[in-house]
């Protein structure tokens, strides 16, 4: 089932897909770029020692009728190797289809799993966890988790941070589609349901309206942003570089000496788009 807010709201989920990518100056020996990826990592499960965040939780109001159902897409980068700017990541992407609000009022999860496509790259697997909860007539708290439990399988090599690197969910968000209903701003709620949106829990993940003027498609992202998120018609494209101000790196970019372009040209598909783009721009 497809949304007219899930296309709207794709622009802005790239964006945030990969925003901290890369860094400028989008050159592997900056400093900068040997700790990048900080924004919606979701870790792998640990055996030993005091875990990181393994999970990012949306909770969010719903007004929906009898036969509502819900859509749930959520979207990751995975990594393909953890020692250098010039190896990149895969998209992943699950969609759970057309899920009827009373048939998650108990919890169901659905697990998943990405197997290594490259040499260097690790496998990851997880379960997303659905759940709708009455709170009134036709309003429901609608939850979804995001689970990481890609820990080092038996046989496998001891954890390590570049490994554990290797198996985060990076960058994780979530789009949710309700069909016969719709959802209710977690910014400005209506005041009688104020404390229903108070109560929601939303854990490394922030939720908002997407596709204006409809209340059918909900972004949940790492980045608190506000309802109706957009665009701007002025950017070129993506900057990769935790929501800087496109005109200040553009022109950043083109004051890099030659010897800087050419090892971005040589490191990074992705920066020497970036690279290209920027160069092409005319004064105006």
């Amino acid at each position: 089932m497809t949304f007219a807010g899930f296309d709207t709201a794709r622009s802005i989920a790239e964006a945030v897909l990969y925003e901290g990518y890369l860094l400028y100056p989008y050159r592997k020996g900056a400093l900068k770029n040997h700790l990048r990826w900080t924004l919606g990592g979701i870790q792998p499960s640990r055996t030993e020692g005091e875990p990181d965040r393994t999970f990012a939780q949306t909770e969010c109001l719903a007004q929906a009728h009898d036969g509502a159902t819900l859509t749930v897409r959520v979207k990751f980068l995975h990594l393909v190797a953890a020692r250098s700017l010039g190896e990149e990541a895969v998209e992943r992407e699950l969609t759970l289809g057309a899920l009827r609000l009373d048939e998650v009022l108990t919890e169901r999860i659905f697990p998943f799993a990405f197997s290594a496509e490259h040499p260097e790259q690790l496998p990851v697997r997880g379960h997303v966890a659905v759940l709708a909860g009455r709170l009134a007539d036709t309003l429901y708290r609608v939850r979804v988790r995001l689970t990481n439990q890609s820990g080092a399988l038996p046989g496998e090599q001891a954890s390590s941070a570049s490994s554990d690197l290797a198996r985060t969910l990076l960058a994780a968000h979530t789009l949710l589609g309700l069909r016969g209903g719709s959802f209710v701003s977690m910014i400005d709620p209506p005041a009688a349901w104020s404390e229903y949106a108070s109560a929601c829990s939303n854990v490394g993940t922030w939720p908002v309206l997407v596709g204006k003027p409809a209340k059918d498609v909900m972004l949940s992202c790492p980045i608190i942003l506000y309802d109706y998120p957009e665009i701007a018609a002025e950017s070129a494209g993506d900057l990769f570089d935790s929501t800087e101000i496109d005109e200040i790196l553009t022109l950043r970019i083109l004051t890099l000496a030659d010897d800087e372009k050419r090892e971005i040209r040589g490191a990074d598909l992705r920066a020497r788009e970036l690279l290209e783009r920027t160069e092409r721009l005319t004064p105006e």
